[in-house]
């Protein structure tokens, strides 16, 4: 069993900034990739960020420049750092990791209970 919970969200005003964690736990054999993901109410989830066991990162474009994804891959966290923020941020995050545990062979995507990030204008 693989749990992922995220942490540090909460409102913030335009321009501020919030640092979101999660704590991936479990069974686990690998990781992948760890991602963050929001969701508005009526859309679409959306890619926010993604980060390779080896540190690769890649990031939206609406986000590029403002939020920076790093993890600590001892601790199974991952981390988002959200700087300049915009009321067009607010949303639910969604921590998510594709790994292996010690009973699945195969990389399967996981997800957490999501963390509210509200940017008042």
């Amino acid at each position: 069993q693989v749990q992922l919970v995220e942490s540090g969200g909460g409102l913030v005003q335009t321009g501020g900034s919030l640092n979101l964690s999660c704590i991936i736990s479990g069974s686990i054999r690998t990781i992948h990739s760890r991602a963050w993901y929001r969701q508005v109410p009526g859309k679409q989830r959306e890619f926010v960020a993604r980060i390779g066991y080896g540190g690769y990162t890649d990031y939206a474009d609406s986000v590029k420049g403002r939020f920076v994804i790093s993890a600590d891959n001892a601790a199974n966290t991952v981390y988002l750092q959200m700087t300049t923020l915009r009321p067009e941020d607010s949303a639910v995050y969604y921590c998510s990791a594709n790994l292996r545990t010690t009973s699945v062979h195969s990389y399967t995507d996981y997800s957490g209970q999501g963390t509210q990030v509200t940017v008042s204008s």
